[in-house]
């Protein structure tokens, strides 16, 4: 998990060559801007997925994994919590079975750590992170960038 402020996002961006692109497109654009769903950048090697969620309590999310993407969590209107794990320490099978098509599994493990991910800031998880997004009070637009490994 990489977690940092958007305006500092140069030093991470060589960390996969669609990062670069990912920033410059958040830096250039007003993502309140663009619609519900998904907005192309480079077909399924960068995609942003725009949501408005209601946040949860801890308890009531659960972990996340994907294989084949990167997430960039990227909270526009509200703060959110995102939970963590490393996905190597869970020892419970998945709540709801890897999917391909979807890239996608849950698991009803607690999280171990929390970040508080503030609008202008950014958490990148990768496959081994394990993950729960949208906790806190209200209500959240937020931008989940999906980058292809």
């Amino acid at each position: 998990m990489i977690f940092g402020k958007i305006t500092d996002s140069e030093r991470i961006e060589a960390l996969h060559p669609a990062l670069h692109r990912l920033f410059e497109f958040v830096k250039t654009h007003d993502l309140m801007q663009l619609p519900i769903g998904r907005n192309e950048i480079d077909g399924d090697r960068l995609f942003i997925n725009i949501a408005e969620n209601n946040l949860v309590r801890p308890e009531q999310q659960k972990l996340e994994v994907h294989r084949a993407y990167l997430d960039v969590h990227l909270p526009l209107d509200n703060a959110e919590t995102i939970g963590w794990r490393a996905l190597s320490t869970i020892d419970i099978d998945p709540e709801q079975p890897f999917d391909e098509a979807s890239d996608y599994a849950l698991y009803a493990a607690p999280a171990t750590s929390y970040v508080e991910v503030h609008p202008g800031e950014y958490l990148i998880a990768y496959p081994e992170d394990a993950h729960a997004p949208l906790i806190g009070e209200g209500s959240l637009r937020k931008a989940v960038a999906k980058i292809k490994l």
